[in-house]
């Protein structure tokens, strides 16, 4: 019954499709990432080119704050002289500042609507963080207290980051929501069909029928887990504690699977059962934010080889309740009168 269910899934092209979008971005990993790094962290990518027009009573001060960011710049005796060469193209924004004496107000001109626009955005942030740090230096003889020193800069790749806690948990969680998915359609359509009492007429159980369908998809999983983590490696992205992963991943499939079962068999039909599944699951995985930690940190940490003993303790545990909860599910199952979808 489980082989057929899942022999049946060649024939689903919304589950093809969903497995072949997986598969491009996992084997071409290396490339995605650097296009994708530059929408999850814009400050990435290379502006060299860019200037800005700057005016102002505080020129001077901005002149030094966009220097020491590594920003370009042109240097304007009035606001209107720096606009004019923004409308004509000779500058990508304008910063006008005006000097109070206790405080500087910058007023930032960007262009509007365009994809350059995000990463103008960033770079008048650093200029302005740099302004920020001058200024409290520069005034740091007038504080009364001794502020708490900043921790030293580090220099971090952006590129990282992105591959471990946003392309890395994608491949692995994806999986899991598909399987209990397409769980409560293998259910529904028995149901909705009539099949489901047709199956009966072996010798098997509601509950064994369940298990071989219930089995089959959360399955599935851990192998797409372990197919897209081997792409990785292959791209050159190293993933440690595989078989961690691989437990976490069963675990959370088990999970969502156990929810699409228990939902296709109380409502029994495809649709609402497929509307309330999507909204349950997308709602446990939200609600794991208040966990000690989140499966997306998990799975990165476990990745990245850094696990403390908080990680090993969410995947046992998730591993536990996976267990409890199908084991109660199977209990329900066998409590069903075989009637009821006749």
């Amino acid at each position: 019954m489980a082989r057929r269910d899942i022999a049946s899934l060649s024939r689903e092209k919304t589950i093809v499709l969903a497995l072949v979008i997986q598969l491009f971005i996992a084997a071409f990993s290396s490339f995605l990432v650097v296009g994708l790094t530059s929408l999850y962290d814009p400050g990435s990518v290379e502006s060299d080119q860019l200037t800005f027009g700057i005016s102002g009573e505080a020129r001077e001060e901005l002149d030094r704050a966009a220097r020491a960011a590594e920003v370009n710049t042109e240097i304007y005796p009035s606001q209107e002289a720096a606009l004019e060469a923004f409308r004509e193209g000779e500058v990508i924004g304008v910063l006008h500042s005006t000097d109070t004496g206790p405080t500087i107000s910058v007023t930032a001109t960007v262009p509007q609507g365009s994809v350059q626009s995000t990463v103008t955005v960033v770079q008048v942030r650093e200029v302005l963080e740099e302004l920020e740090r001058d200024e409290r230096t520069r005034r740091s003889a007038h504080l009364s207290t001794q502020p708490v020193p900043l921790p030293p800069e580090a220099e971090a790749s952006p590129y990282f980051g992105f591959t471990y806690t946003i392309l890395l948990p994608l491949l692995l969680f994806l999986p899991p929501f598909i399987s209990g998915s397409v769980t409560v359609d293998a259910l529904t359509e028995e149901i909705e069909r009539g099949t489901l009492e047709l199956l009966r007429v072996a010798p098997v159980s509601l509950t064994d029928v369940v298990d071989g369908k219930a089995l089959g998809m959360a399955v599935l999983a851990p192998i797409q887990a372990v197919l897209w983590i081997g792409l990785l490696s292959i791209n050159g992205i190293a993933v440690s504690n595989v078989l961690a992963l691989v437990a976490l991943v069963s675990a959370i499939s088990l999970v969502v699977v156990v929810l699409g079962t228990v939902l296709a068999l109380l409502l029994g039909q495809r649709r609402q059962a497929q509307l309330l599944y999507s909204i349950v699951a997308l709602g446990l995985f939200g609600a794991a934010a208040l966990l000690p930690e989140h499966p997306a940190t998990v799975a990165a940490k476990l990745a990245v080889g850094s696990a403390t003993q908080v990680t090993t303790l969410t995947v046992a545990g998730l591993a536990v309740l996976a267990v409890v909860l199908y084991a109660g599910t199977r209990r329900y199952v066998g409590s069903i009168d075989p009637e009821r979808y006749s």
